[in-house]
C-alpha cells in the first residue's frame, strides 16, 4: 500500500455503479460486505487515526445489515456470519468501531433473524 492513495469515494462509487447498473440484491450484499472486510485488513495492516475512514466503514456496515435483512432468510446465513466476523473484528481497531457494530447489530434484531 505504500505510496498509494486511500480512497474511500471510489470504493463506494464502484459499489454505486453497481447498484445502478445491475443492483441485485445478492450482489449488494456481497459487495457492502466485502467492502467492510477489506477496510478491517487495511486497518489491521497499518495503523490509521482518520476518523472519516471510520466513520464510513460503520456506515458501509450499517448499509450492509440493511440489504441482507432485505434478502429472502434462506440467503442471510453466510452474509450473517461474516457481518457477525467483522463485528468481532471492531474491537481491534479502536474509535469505537464494535460498540457501533454492536448497535447496528441489534437495532436490527440480527440475532432473531429467521434462517440463521
Amino acid at each position: 500500500m505504500k505510496g498509494q492513495p486511500i480512497s474511500v469515494s471510489k470504493a463506494k462509487k464502484a459499489i454505486a455503479d453497481y447498484k445502478k447498473a445491475i443492483g441485485r440484491p445478492d450482489g449488494m450484499a456481497e459487495l457492502s460486505i466485502f467492502y467492510c472486510e477489506e477496510a478491517f485488513g487495511f486497518l489491521e495492516s497499518c495503523s490509521m487515526e482518520d476518523e472519516s475512514y471510520f466513520a464510513a466503514l460503520i456506515r458501509m456496515y450499517g448499509r450492509s445489515l440493511e440489504i441482507v435483512s432485505s434478502l429472502p432468510p434462506a440467503e442471510r446465513t453466510s452474509y450473517l456470519e461474516r457481518l457477525d466476523k467483522l463485528r468481532s473484528r471492531g474491537r481491534n481497531v479502536g474509535w469505537a468501531v464494535e460498540e457501533e457494530f454492536n448497535n447496528l447489530w441489534y437495532a436490527a434484531a440480527m440475532d432473531e433473524q429467521p434462517g440463521e
